[in-house]
């Protein structure tokens, strides 16, 4: 990460990385989900499941994409883990879900794996995600949209229900514009949500959201034998949380943390 975006990160609470996918590799992705998730005529609204790091490789090498990776080192640390992971597509009129996250779980209560922390020098997350982009969504499209800065504030509940619901603009939500192949990373400390989609394109977003090894949110992880082949790395990216001799993510040819 260069100093910039840990200063944005510090600051805001997310950041767009930009063109992580080539559009040949967007194309790719989009004909596949086509294939594994097709739309049903009985479909209406916003459509989502699980698991598509099961779709085939090219969605389960997302995991440590080479662009992303450096990323999660940085905010999470050497030992993350991927949590759970699931797609989200709305077509024009779908509504999606209310503003909700922050530290203390604004609207929701209390959710002890949503926090963020800067000490000596480094920042590390909780529970955090990482966002591909199949679809552009303009200022105005809707999709994600969140309350930057909000992973440091402490008045959540004061979060007005209107604006929580997007049924009032507030000047402080914003929803940042993004194109195909770029990535959105946001910790779940952060208040956010997804706004009604306008656009006449299907929203198309990838949520990968990874934890620090030693916790979860999902009660669910990972059967490896579920996929068709894992390297070395996306199998101790896949284990399960752990509060002992966890090893790194990365590991050079001694088994050291690169």
């Amino acid at each position: 990460m260069t100093n910039e975006e840990r200063f944005l990160v510090d600051v805001e609470g997310y950041l767009l990385i930009k063109n992580v996918l080539t559009q040949e590799e967007v194309a790719r992705l989009n004909a596949l989900a086509d294939e594994a998730f097709p739309m049903k005529p009985e479909d209406e609204g916003i459509r989502r499941t699980s698991r598509v790091t099961e779709w085939g490789d090219p969605f389960k090498d997302l995991m440590d994409h080479p662009k992303v990776l450096p990323y999660l080192l940085d905010l999470i640390g050497p030992r993350f883990r991927l949590d759970h992971d699931y797609c989200i597509f709305m077509p024009k009129g779908a509504t999606g879900g209310n503003l909700h996250g922050g530290e203390n779980g604004a609207g929701r209560g209390y959710e002890g794996d949503h926090w963020y922390r800067f000490r000596d020098g480094e920042m590390r997350n909780g529970l955090c995600v990482f966002t591909f982009f199949l679809a552009h969504a303009d200022e105005g499209d809707g999709g994600f949209a969140c309350v930057p800065g909000s992973h440091k504030a402490n008045y959540l509940s004061y979060l007005p229900g209107d604006v929580r619901r997007f049924e009032r603009a507030a000047h402080y939500v914003k929803q940042p514009a993004v194109e195909a192949g770029d990535v959105l990373f946001f910790t779940e400390a952060l208040i956010h949500g997804t706004m009604p989609w306008t656009a006449d394109h299907e929203r198309r977003a990838l949520l990968y959201k990874y934890s620090p090894g030693h916790s979860a949110w999902s009660n669910k992880y990972y059967d490896a034998d579920a996929f068709n082949s894992l390297t070395d790395q996306q199998r101790r990216i896949l284990a399960p949380p752990s509060m002992g001799s966890r090893p790194a993510v990365v590991q050079t040819d001694e088994g050291e943390s690169a």
